[in-house]
């Protein structure tokens, strides 16, 4: 399984085309260097799959019970804009104008790489997100992180 970490500043040209960092692109699997989908992220950004974690996903979204109205509503959002890219010769990816618009996108990007997806943020959007840092890491950890470690039944690890 690949597991993708970095951030990575590239430009977009006049239509809609970015270079992937080769330092990306060594991290990927070599089935993974040339297919990927990109999607609505959860944010106002977008989100590059390689075509193996998409392929993943996707069952496992589809694997939800369709007759329950909240899960019809998610796969719909969900899936709205997913599209299959493919490298160029150039090493490029072309991105949708309606995705690029629905982030925002101007001329340079973050690609944010973790885990088995690559975000992709306007820089303008990425650099506000990261500014706006919580006063207390710590606590957002803690609330997040803390009960990780805890054994069944237990209160404290």
């Amino acid at each position: 399984m690949t597991h993708l970490l970095g951030e990575f500043e590239c430009k977009i040209d006049a239509k809609g085309r970015f270079m992937l960092p080769s330092g990306l692109k060594k991290q990927l699997g070599a089935r993974d260097q040339e297919r990927f989908v990109i999607n609505r992220g959860f944010e106002d950004n977008l989100t590059l799959y390689p075509e193996s974690e998409w392929l993943q996903i996707s069952r496992e979204v589809n694997s939800l019970n369709l007759y329950n109205k909240k899960n019809r509503e998610f796969v719909r959002y969900f899936f709205r804009g997913a599209t299959e890219l493919r490298l160029d010769a150039a090493g490029r990816l072309l991105m949708p104008k309606s995705l690029i618009e629905y982030g925002g996108i101007g001329k340079e990007i973050v690609l944010f790489a973790y885990g088995q997806r690559i975000e992709i943020w306007a820089k303008e959007a990425y650099e506000e997100m990261m500014a706006n840092e919580p006063d207390d890491f710590s606590s957002l950890a803690e609330d997040v992180m803390g009960k990780i470690n805890q054994q069944p039944g237990g209160d404290d690890a």
